[in-house]
């Protein structure tokens, strides 16, 4: 028996598709019926396939993790933010905002910014930081913390055996954990929507 030649892309924008309606990637069962197939294997089949062409990745579980999900944006160079200057446009390559801002999907976790301690930083109230949780905080790093019983973000500062949490903003003083601190995860980026 031969088998049919997968049209992986049009798979891919039914399971990107699905993802944006629900804000959640579909199960195996959900995929047999998006997919119209009429079993598990046949599944199994394309999402090892997604998986392998790094379009897809499992959870420790099993559970399926968008990866290059989203798609790709042309790359056409970088802009010059001081004077004007004279640009031709030119396609370097190709750019997945997956692959720029997470590193360990099982690990990431997105929240949005409430406040403005961290405005000098570029964080703005509104925006949206992208987390690593499980990732070795150093100093110097944008961090979200829960300090004796309350969560914030800061830049994280260790000195000996003492930690510091430094607001990005005058108007608020440093933090210093006077019963305990845990370290929910690293900042590897900020997003932020204009319109």
């Amino acid at each position: 028996m031969t088998r049919t030649p997968l049209d992986l892309e049009r798979i891919s924008e039914h399971i990107r598709g699905f993802y944006q309606e629900r804000g959640r990637m579909p199960s195996f069962s959900e995929l047999e019926t998006l997919l119209g197939y009429k079993s598990k294997g046949a599944v199994r089949y394309v999402v090892d396939k997604l998986v392998e062409l790094g379009v897809l990745s499992k959870d420790s579980q099993g559970k399926l993790i968008p990866k290059n999900l989203v798609g790709r944006y042309r790359l056409l160079g970088s802009i010059v933010a001081g004077f004007p200057s004279p640009a031709e446009e030119q396609q370097l390559s190709t750019l997945s905002f997956d692959q720029l801002l997470v590193t360990n999907p099982e690990s990431t976790f997105v929240v949005t910014v409430q406040g403005d301690s961290m405005i000098d930083a570029g964080i703005h109230e509104g925006d949206m930081v992208v987390v690593e949780k499980g990732r070795l905080a150093r100093t110097g790093d944008i961090v979200i913390a829960e300090i004796d019983g309350a969560w914030t973000m800061k830049y994280y500062d260790k000195q000996g055996g003492t930690v510091t949490l430094h607001p990005a903003n005058k108007n608020y003083p440093d933090l210093h954990p006077r019963e305990e601190l845990s370290i929910g995860g690293v900042v590897v980026g900020v997003v932020r929507k204009y319109r």
